[in-house]
Parts: C-alpha cells; sequence; structure tokens
C-alpha cells in the first residue's frame, strides 16, 4: 500500500491473479492513507474508510461492484460546529482496455450503449485499484453542504434585510435620541 499526495491510497489488485470466479477483497484504509485522504477532501477527520468489492473478469475487462463506507468528521455550513456524518456509497465499474475510448471504437462499429450503461472506465496496466476507487467513491459521497441535524438555515426576507443592514442599529439609536431621523 503506498501513499502519496496524488493517490494517498492505493491497493492494487493484479488482473491476471484473479481466479475464473472472481474474488472478493474486504479493504480498509490505515491512519497515514485516512489523514491524506482527509486534507485532500477538506475533512476535519476521516476515522473509518473501508470497502468492500467483488472484482470478476469479462474477457479483456474487469467488473468491480460491491460498496465504501465512511465515517467524515466536517463543519457544519450553518453553526460551525464540528459534525459526524456517514457516507455509504454503491460501486458498479467496467474496467476496459482504452475505456471510454474503447466505447468509443464500438460506437463507430454499429454498437452504442443502452441509455442506463455507461462507457468502461480505462483499464491503465495490469491492475485495478481497489484504494483508489474507494477514495473516488467516497469523494463522491461527501455532502458539500453539511448540517447539524434538525439545523436549516433561515433566509432573510426583505423586512428583515432592512433591519440587517450594518448601520440599523447606529440608526435606531439616532432616531430614539432626537426622536426624528436625519
Amino acid at each position: 500500500m503506498t501513499t502519496s499526495t496524488e493517490r494517498p491510497w492505493s491497493f492494487p489488485v493484479p488482473i491476471a491473479e484473479l481466479p475464473e470466479t472472481g474474488q472478493h477483497f474486504d479493504v480498509a484504509a490505515d491512519e497515514p492513507a485516512r489523514a491524506a485522504i482527509a486534507q485532500l477532501a477538506g475533512l476535519r477527520a476521516l476515522p473509518e474508510l473501508a470497502a468492500s468489492f467483488d472484482i470478476i473478469r469479462q474477457g479483456n475487462a474487469v467488473h468491480v461492484s460491491g460498496n465504501v463506507r465512511a465515517r467524515v468528521g466536517q463543519t457544519c455550513v450553518v453553526t460551525l460546529e464540528p459534525i459526524e456524518n456517514t457516507v455509504r456509497e454503491d460501486v458498479d465499474l467496467v474496467f476496459a482496455p482504452g475505456g471510454g475510448a474503447a466505447a468509443e471504437a464500438g460506437k463507430s462499429h454499429g454498437h452504442t450503449l443502452a441509455d442506463d450503461e455507461e462507457a468502461p472506465e480505462p483499464l491503465l496496466g495490469d491492475t485495478v485499484d481497489l484504494g483508489a476507487v474507494a477514495t473516488e467513491f467516497l469523494m463522491l459521497g461527501i455532502d458539500p453542504y453539511p448540517r447539524k441535524e434538525g439545523v436549516e438555515f433561515a433566509a432573510t426576507t426583505a423586512g428583515d434585510a432592512a433591519a440587517a443592514h450594518p448601520f440599523a442599529a447606529l440608526a435606531a439609536l439616532k432616531k430614539g435620541s432626537t426622536g426624528e431621523s436625519k
């Protein structure tokens, strides 16, 4: 397992070593990887990051399915208090040599993707990096505007806007002392 700023968590699985029936993997990021991912994602903390994957070879492509689970430490956008959220993301990807380029080549030969079918991800080299997949799906699942439970942001109305004017309190004091507004 490698840790770097470009790829903070790496768990490469060599495709050639996968059995024909596929293989199950349960992986969990260690503390240095979680700290690097938390910094990359702008989180206060990442106390837990784990994933379960099933990988099956399909010809020269690889199908990866499973889920990513994490606890993320964030800051409430309304109260600015620290909060902790749970992230759960399902994974269902196909990796193929050339990825999207392979899908484009298929179009030129008359094969088009169905409406619910996504183009395969590019398979680079002879491994699938489950750490990178888990990190990507974690980032997709993080709430960009986390709120503490039960807290809502109340927008101001036009009447509230006048009262919230930066000099409203000063104007009220001035009005109160002279009895009139100037």
